[in-house]
């Protein structure tokens, strides 16, 4: 079992471009569509995260449910859905304004215990920024990892939410030594002002770092460096595309027995080689329709 730990929230997508573009509401978070791709991939997956009881909320969950996801460890709320306003550049890449002022998936409490056969959580994006959310899963986060959960990272920097960036960036590398695997884009990496052998000194066995469609770099501790170029394809928006590279890498893992921090240094030029071209390959997929829409494990044959 994978529990994927974060928001889950409504993105509201332009249809054309302009400011006044009609918006269209679609289910979302990166947490959220990472848990939807793994359901769709076929991992055993569980959802962990506080949602409303508003509509919006009542739809995130019905998707996850027909999507083969766990939602016992959601918790619930009387506060409404977070709203992501999405900014769709003529490259087909997504910005975004977000709307959380008292919103559900901010009041998360970590919980006493996670599912039973729990191999591995997945944290990031806005849930590790939004307080007293934060805190809350930045324990889950570091509970896991001291009882030798495989943990993953993909911090997804929304920089507008981000109030003090030096201090963020303090907190993030506090979190390195309790994660197994960092995966973040070259943007996230920029901003962050780091580089991927300074954060594999800090403890991750591995830091993947997207390259949009350039493809994916691994970097691994024993001082390995491999690549994958991306899988050409017509983009629609790239809404998604690294929540889905998130699951495949995991989804990837689990097929290898490899949700281990040890068994990462063992995959080698080859097993890397597999797995980050399933990355890529799905990541194509979900950039080449609208929204965070992921593919099944039937489109990857």
């Amino acid at each position: 079992m994978i529990v994927v730990a974060g928001e889950a929230l409504i993105d509201l997508v332009p249809q054309s471009r302009g400011a006044l573009a009609a918006l269209t509401p679609a289910l979302g978070g990166g947490p959220y569509n990472t848990a939807v791709a793994l359901g769709r991939l076929g991992s055993p997956v569980a959802f962990c995260s506080r949602v409303s009881y508003d509509a919006f909320g009542e739809a995130l969950l019905e998707r996850l449910r027909a999507t083969g996801v766990d939602v016992a460890p959601v918790q619930r709320g009387s506060e409404p859905t977070t709203l992501a306003v999405a900014t769709v550049g003529a490259d087909g890449s997504a910005a975004y304004s977000f709307y959380v002022e008292g919103t559900a998936d901010r009041l998360f409490r970590a919980p006493a215990e996670l599912p039973d056969g729990t191999r591995a959580v997945s944290f990031g994006t806005c849930s590790l920024v939004l307080e007293p959310g934060a805190s809350a899963y930045e324990e889950l986060l570091r509970r896991s990892a001291a009882r030798g959960l495989f943990t993953a990272l993909d911090p997804n920097i929304r920089a507008g939410l981000i109030a003090d960036p030096d201090a963020y960036r303090v907190r993030f590398k506090s979190w390195l030594p309790s994660v197994s695997l960092l995966k973040l884009s070259e943007e996230d990496a920029e901003w962050l002002g780091g580089t991927p052998r300074e954060w594999l000194a800090a403890g991750p066995g591995a830091v993947v770092v997207t390259r949009g469609g350039d493809g994916l770099t691994v970097f691994t501790r024993d001082g390995g460096e491999y690549a994958v170029p991306g899988e050409p394809v017509e983009v629609v928006d790239t809404i998604g595309a690294g929540d889905t590279v998130n699951a495949a890498l995991l989804h990837g893992l689990a097929a290898r027995d490899a949700l281990r921090p040890e068994a990462l240094a063992a995959l080698g030029p080859d097993g890397w080689a597999d797995l980050l071209g399933l990355a890529a390959r799905a990541a194509a997929v979900t950039c080449s329709r609208a929204g965070a829409e992921p593919p099944y494990a039937y489109e990857l044959d």
